[in-house]
């Protein structure tokens, strides 16, 4: 059975990978980001819009409705960071990141949640990060938006779990992506010593436990986060 899967933050990175492989799995994928994508695929339809945005958020769960849509599982994986300590970081940036990162994931599950109902598995995955247990110095309002998402896939899990839909987080390390090359080599390797596996994160890494999450057998894992290479809260 092939399922309709909904991808945040499609048009890179690991969110351009996560919707080629589902698409190759069989899959129907929408996607949305603030750029265009370059997919091109019968099983594949792309939205532009700001995840911030809840009139262009609802705007998009609208056309999916018009055609025909039900959803199986929203990957939450649209999101941006800011390498700055407290008292450098400017405001206008920090609200940026707090709006794309914890109102962009709240916006998609509360618009998701009546179409996951439709689905015997439903599933959401919301994408942290090891940066809210390690408590890296210059990204405390990255940091602190994760920290609201994954409190926020806490309370989902329990509030939808009546309707057969889990909620569950995964925190990768760091990964070759947009939101980490800028950041200095010895940051990187000082955060990679931190680790158990002291190694980047793959797209393999990441893929597995997202696959995890949307089997059908997960069905009794929930309001869990999971974060790669060894970390622990």
């Amino acid at each position: 059975m092939h399922r309709r899967i909904l991808i945040t933050g499609a048009s890179e990175g690991l969110g351009l990978e996560l919707a080629k492989h589902y698409l190759e799995c069989g899959d129907y994928v929408a996607g949305c980001s603030r750029s265009a994508v370059a997919i091109e695929h019968s099983n594949y339809s792309h939205y532009s819009l700001d995840v911030s945005n809840d009139d262009a958020v609802q705007e998009m769960f609208n056309a999916l409705r018009r055609q025909g849509w039900s959803l199986d599982a929203l990957i939450n994986n649209a999101g941006v960071a800011g390498m700055n300590p407290v008292a450098l970081m400017p405001p206008l940036a920090a609200r940026r990141i707090l709006e794309t990162n914890f109102l962009g994931t709240f916006h998609f599950i509360r618009h998701a949640i009546r179409l996951l109902r439709r689905s015997k598995a439903g599933r959401i995955v919301n994408l942290t990060t090891v940066a809210v247990p390690l408590h890296l110095e210059g990204e405390a309002v990255y940091a602190a938006s994760k920290a609201a998402v994954e409190s926020l896939t806490k309370i989902v899990a329990r509030e939808v779990g009546s309707f057969g839909i889990t909620c569950n987080a995964l925190g990768p390390g760091p990964a070759r992506t947009r939101l980490t090359r800028n950041v200095p080599a010895e940051k990187i390797e000082a955060l990679l010593s931190r680790q158990a596996i002291p190694r980047w994160t793959e797209f393999a890494d990441v893929l597995n436990v997202v696959d995890f999450f949307l089997r059908p057998e997960s069905s009794m894992v929930t309001g869990q986060v999971i974060y790669l290479g060894g970390v622990s809260a």
